[in-house]
């Protein structure tokens, strides 16, 4: 499984990418322009992102640049226009490949494997986060503070490393449901606030990562 951060102002096709990403057993994020991107790009780790260059705050050439003073993801560059210049500069930027609009998302998802096998796959050390103290292992299923297990019961484990995912990102209570327990859930809203509550508490000093978004949902902030 690869995570992508797929980056479009075009909603309808940030929802057909993820469409056909998350058939294949992938998991994206979502960013609707390039301050965005960027802010996402330095926060979190991805396998690759999938940038479209005309977007509003900042383009994907400048969203490009910036992120490469952080991070050495693999970049697909998308654009309408198939000038040479464009695909020149954005070679000269370090982007791994360039797609022109429109396009066939199977390709796509094609082109983001052939990259990803060429580079040697996920990135290293995306399957563990480290916050302080707090180390979060996705591939052992394991939270310890200070070197010591933090206890959770199976699904507190799902929530919990979903919101790590998506450290710095408004999950609303439909999308933690819907992600966490399935579409076929019926319960309510107090599944969830009593599951970030048995959290907060496993944490500790921790549990002011977990921040409420009155009305929204909830975040993790790093």
């Amino acid at each position: 499984m690869y995570r992508i951060l797929m980056v479009d102002d075009e909603e309808k096709i940030r929802a057909i990418v993820r469409k056909y990403a998350e058939f294949e057993g992938n998991e994206v994020v979502e960013a609707a322009d390039g301050m965005e991107a960027v802010k996402l790009a330095k926060s979190q780790d991805f396998d690759i992102i999938i940038l479209d260059i005309m977007m509003p705050e900042l383009d994907g050439f400048s969203a490009c640049k910036e992120i490469r003073k952080y991070k050495d993801t693999p970049v697909i560059m998308l654009s309408a226009r198939g000038e040479e210049y464009d695909r020149i500069h954005g070679f000269e930027l370090g982007i791994d490949d360039y797609v022109v609009k429109p396009f066939s998302p199977k390709e796509l998802m094609m082109r983001v494997g052939a990259i990803l096998k060429r580079r040697g796959g996920a990135q290293e050390n995306k399957d563990v986060v480290k916050i302080g103290d707090l180390e979060v292992d996705f591939a052992g299923r394991r939270v310890t503070i200070s070197g010591k297990p933090v206890e959770m019961t199976p699904k507190e484990y799902d929530l919990f490393f979903y919101m790590v995912r998506n450290r710095g990102i408004a999950l609303t209570r439909e999308k933690l449901i819907t992600n966490v327990w399935g579409y076929d859930f019926y319960g309510d809203d107090r599944t969830l606030d009593t599951h970030i509550k048995l959290l907060r508490k496993s944490l500790g000093d921790y549990s002011k990562c977990i921040v409420t978004l009155r009305g929204v949902g909830y975040r993790f902030e790093a």
